[in-house]
């Protein structure tokens, strides 16, 4: 990174930061543009410049959030299937403590602005959805099918749910004050049963074999008989 990007990217960062701390001091939707703007010394435009609504200021990271899954199944190793694949990354995610997954308890806060806010509980609905998709179109063009097939897309639907709902265990076990290490062993093993569950089923139409140079090739698989 240049060092043109270093300042846009510390800029970008800056104003961010400025904006969550004032949603959470005062709640999203008595916060405008304009005092972000001010409280950051930067003009309107400039926050417009690096965030294209005010839901993207609070959602500051949407654009990782929506290629995880995608990106894990892309990480298939060889003979390792997709749901075997999001579910490495999960428990990745949770040994680094990703701030994403919320395994923290100043993240109550957080939630709290999200619950307050009917634009931001759509924009969170809308992440979830757009999530869902770009994994549906990652297994599309894995298994080198249709983009309309409807497989890839069962698959993606049936994934992303399990994540949505270990993501709202942890927020539900996080609100009720419990320790975020006591989260950590409950959400391992939580994921653990979960993702058996979903491979036990899944893995029968949808299993990553050893593929050419493009590497690990998802195809479905006919069940047997």
């Amino acid at each position: 990174m240049g060092l043109r990007d270093e300042k846009k990217q510390a800029t970008r960062t800056a104003i961010a930061d400025t904006a969550l701390s004032l949603f959470l001091s005062s709640g999203f939707d008595r916060v405008t543009v304009s005092d972000v703007a001010r409280a950051a010394r930067v003009s309107v435009n400039t926050v417009f410049n690096y965030f294209p609504t005010k839901e993207d200021l609070f959602f500051d990271r949407q654009a990782d959030v929506v290629q995880r899954l995608a990106r894990a199944a892309a990480g298939c190793a060889p003979g390792e299937s997709v749901v075997e694949a999001v579910h490495r990354a999960f428990l990745d995610a949770v040994s680094r403590n990703d701030p994403t997954l919320g395994i923290d308890s100043d993240v109550v806060a957080f939630w709290r602005v999200v619950d307050e806010s009917p634009a931001l509980q759509a924009r969170a609905r809308l992440l979830a959805e757009l999530t869902e998709a770009a994994l549906a179109e990652k297994l599309c063009e894995m298994s080198r099918t249709a983009t309309g097939s409807l497989v890839p897309h069962a698959t993606a639907a049936v994934i992303a749910g399990v994540d949505r709902a270990l993501h709202s265990e942890i927020r539900r076990r996080i609100s009720l004050g419990e320790h975020p290490d006591t989260v950590r062993t409950a959400i391992i093993s939580a994921a653990e049963r979960a993702f058996a569950a979903v491979r036990a089923g899944m893995d029968t139409y949808f299993e990553t074999v050893e593929g050419g140079e493009g590497g690990p090739d998802p195809r479905p698989k006919a069940a047997d008989g």
